[in-house]
């Protein structure tokens, strides 16, 4: 019997069609205009050799080997989920009446499942607060330096992650759009919370047919699509501040910065403009200056200037420009740029970060929310930036400081990750083991044997979302997508939630944690709760019946266009920003009083300490830029056919200019070792003529398959990436700010072991 089910996933909406109780192939949505290829890639995740089949228990755990074993090392010991809860519930209990609340470390991260409820973070965090109390995680990967900064300058996160200024905006206003690591097509098939439209190509080109110009200004020709024929500004990375300041200064010398925007709606020019000139340090940031640092003439950074101030012009910049030691400056420095050319809230122009970075970015909405768990209190209270989880581990009792707080880490003995692949986002991947492997417990909830889980002390199976009911919401996109159950639980995989109430009720508090909910009780509340909020802002919601029957909700579009700060601009003192002086601040005062030698009140060039204008290039001599996959989301459906037709030689692709590759010997499609003091990796080299000379390119999410003697057989970037946040401000991740050498691997090629299970020992008594 073949049948097809309803579902969503982050990367698109399609239906299973499901044969024998498997899931044989997936079909796009009928409403989406641009499906990605991602989706065909669920059966083989679904029915991977790689899934967790049932509940183990790392063998030296349960020798009593805890603090300081070597994870990754053992064989795994099935054992019975009562047995397995009734370990996980005593650990818990052990843990935090000898250490307290504070020494469980509660790990995830979002992009689990595009389904509500069973929302791995949700779920996981819930039961947590509920039972007292755990350290968690604030900020993210993603845009985590820019996300702690932009609320000191703007005033909201809006400009990153929020209702953006929309694309008919920019096909009817802009003129000139200057494209900071480009406008990238991969990204854009990605939706947290699920896609049921993927609109972002579709609206391109409409811009490009509007006549806007664009620029790509990247390291790689390919960070825009052909069909926008955007000029491509090869900068040298991590050199976009000194770029934006040499334009600043040229427009500075022409006269035309908007003298009323500046004094109306801003703080801080008369700061920031002395240091443009070099007043203040005896350096004027000349297009001549920036040149030097960016390898950019100083006649392209001049005429983009002049062209930006002669022509309505929207600035954006995606998320993984803050990427890199010092990554809030080149964000500053783009908002005091468009506060120079004063489009900040007028149509199609100003500022904007992550156009390209997500999909739903521009795309016309109607502000409504979606659909969500509700919030669960932590009374620990204890929160670091997620970048900085092997600080934490590494240095209990020691401070952390982060945007202007000192926060004393705690002591961590248990770490529960549910969600998430912490050997994938994290950076400098050796010392993040070293440090993973100073807890006493680490327990992974995981469908996969993924890099947690094979060094993890206690596995337990979760479903993946064809194998539970759910619902895909996002605020980005206006369909909200029933999750139909499509096949049994394969194997011995439960459900988050269901294996965490039985843990709660091991520990007491059952009750409080399900609700006395069951899952389609729960998938009720959460879309009532959602409709009545839908209805107090105007739009009537089908109810729940109908809506899981039709299998999706679509919701109106909006009947004019949006500009990001079109209220703040129009009259700054009745709709002033949520910034101390309810203005843009180019100077903050905030900023300033922390005191951190590397941050200052104002934008600023600061010179990281990995780039190609540093000493250490000389012995490292390539800039390595990990970006995000085209084949997958992050580490998930990296086992499945779309991702492995793009390996070479089972390797993960790293592109290198042809001139480079001459410089070593190279040819297209040779295995080569990726490498610098921090770890070593293989690639399958990709020959490319569209990456600057220096620079190497290289996705990231291949599954960490470390060796032996350390070397990562697949091609994980991370193990060479440094984990050094981007300032004691914003404590982003710094990956963008990494130098390497290659060379071919002339050894005998290791097996690739990820794409096998670890060894199982025998079950226990």
């Amino acid at each position: 019997m073949v049948e097809t089910k309803p579902h969503a996933a982050h990367w698109g909406s399609f239906d299973a069609v499901v044969e024998n109780g498997r899931v044989v192939a997936v079909r796009p949505f009928a409403h989406d205009p641009h499906p990605g290829a991602l989706i065909h890639s669920v059966p083989d995740a679904v029915h991977s050799r790689v899934r967790i089949d049932r509940p183990y228990v790392r063998a030296g755990w349960l020798k009593g080997e805890r603090r300081g074993s070597l994870r990754g090392s053992d064989a795994f010991v099935p054992v019975s989920w009562d047995h397995a809860v009734r370990l996980v519930a005593e650990e818990t209990a052990r843990v935090r009446g000898e250490f307290g609340h504070d020494a469980i470390l509660g790990g995830s991260y979002g992009w689990s499942s595009a389904g509500r409820f069973h929302h791995a973070r949700s779920q996981l965090q819930r039961f947590l607060g509920l039972g007292g109390g755990f350290t968690t995680q604030v900020t993210n990967y993603s845009y985590g330096a820019g996300m702690t900064l932009m609320p000191h300058i703007l005033g909201t996160n809006e400009p990153i992650q929020g209702h953006v200024t929309d694309w008919p905006s920019i096909a009817r206003h802009t003129r000139l759009m200057l494209c900071f690591g480009g406008l990238p097509l991969k990204n854009a098939l990605v939706t947290a919370g699920g896609a049921g439209a993927h609109e972002y190509v579709p609206w391109l080109r409409q811009v490009a047919g509007a006549g806007v110009r664009f620029v790509n200004i990247s390291p790689f020709r390919g960070d825009t699509p052909d069909f926008l024929e955007a000029e491509w500004v090869p900068i040298r990375p991590n050199t976009d501040t000194a770029l934006i300041l040499g334009m600043a200064h040229a427009i500075l010398a022409a006269g035309l910065e908007d003298h009323g925007f500046l004094a109306s709606h801003c703080v801080g020019w008369d700061k920031l403009r002395p240091y443009i000139l070099g007043e203040t340090d005896g350096t004027p940031k000349t297009p001549e200056w920036a040149a030097a640092i960016t390898e950019v003439p100083a006649g392209t950074i001049r005429r983009l200037a002049l062209e930006a101030a002669g022509v309505p012009s929207m600035l954006t910049a995606t998320w993984s420009t803050q990427r890199a030691e010092n990554g809030e400056q080149p964000w500053w420095m783009l908002v005091a740029l468009a506060a120079m050319l004063g489009g900040i809230g007028k149509p199609g122009q100003g500022v904007v970060f992550g156009y390209g970075s997500i999909n739903g970015m521009g795309t016309p909405r109607v502000d409504l929310p979606s659909v969500s768990m509700p919030g669960t209190r932590n009374p620990g209270g204890v929160a670091i930036p997620v970048a900085r989880v092997t600080e934490l581990l590494e240095r209990p009792g020691e401070v952390l400081q982060y945007n202007g707080r000192d926060i004393t880490l705690p002591d961590i003995r248990m770490i529960w990750w549910a969600g998430g692949n912490p050997f994938h986002h994290h950076q400098d991947l050796n010392r993040l083991l070293r440090g993973w492997c100073r807890a006493d417990t680490v327990v992974v909830q995981e469908p996969w044997w993924t890099a947690p889980a094979r060094h993890a002390d206690i596995v337990l199976p979760a479903t993946t979302t064809l194998e539970r009911n759910d619902i895909g919401s996002s605020s980005h996109d206006r369909f909200v997508r029933a999750m139909h159950q499509a096949i049994p639980p394969q194997a011995q995989a439960r459900n988050d939630h269901d294996m965490l109430a039985d843990m709660a009720e091991a520990l007491g508090f059952r009750d409080r944690f399900t609700e006395q909910r069951n899952e389609d009780a729960w998938l009720r509340h959460l879309y009532d709760r959602w409709c009545a909020a839908c209805g107090r802002m105007g739009f009537e919601a089908p109810d729940f019946d109908r809506f899981w029957a039709e299998g999706y909700v679509e919701t109106p579009k909006p009947d004019r266009e949006f500009v990001l700060f079109s209220d703040f601009a129009r009259d700054a003192e009745a709709h002033p920003l949520n910034t101390p002086s309810g203005k843009v601040e180019i100077f903050s005062e905030t900023i300033a009083g922390f005191g951190y030698e590397e941050i200052g009140g104002h934008p600023a060039w600061r010179a990281p300490r990995e780039y190609l204008g540093a000493e250490k290039a000389a012995q490292w001599p390539l800039h390595l830029l990990s970006y995000q996959p085209a084949t997958r989301l992050h580490g998930q459906l990296d086992q499945g056919r779309v991702a492995a037709a793009d390996k070479i030689q089972g390797r993960e692709p790293i592109l290198m200019s042809p001139q480079d590759a001459v410089a070593r010997g190279l040819s297209d499609g040779d295995v080569v070792r990726i490498f610098n003091e921090r770890g070593a990796c293989l690639g399958g080299l990709r020959i490319s003529e569209g990456i600057r000379p220096g620079v190497v390119a290289m996705a990231t999410g291949a599954w960490w398959d470390p060796a032996g003697d350390g070397l990562d057989r697949h091609g994980n970037p991370n193990v060479l990436t440094q984990d050094v946040g981007t300032s004691r401000l914003g404590q982003g991740c710094s990956a963008q700010s990494c130098l390497v050498q290659v060379e071919r691997f002339d050894a005998a090629l290791p097996p690739v072991a990820v794409t096998e299970p670890p060894a199982i020992a025998e079950a226990a008594a």
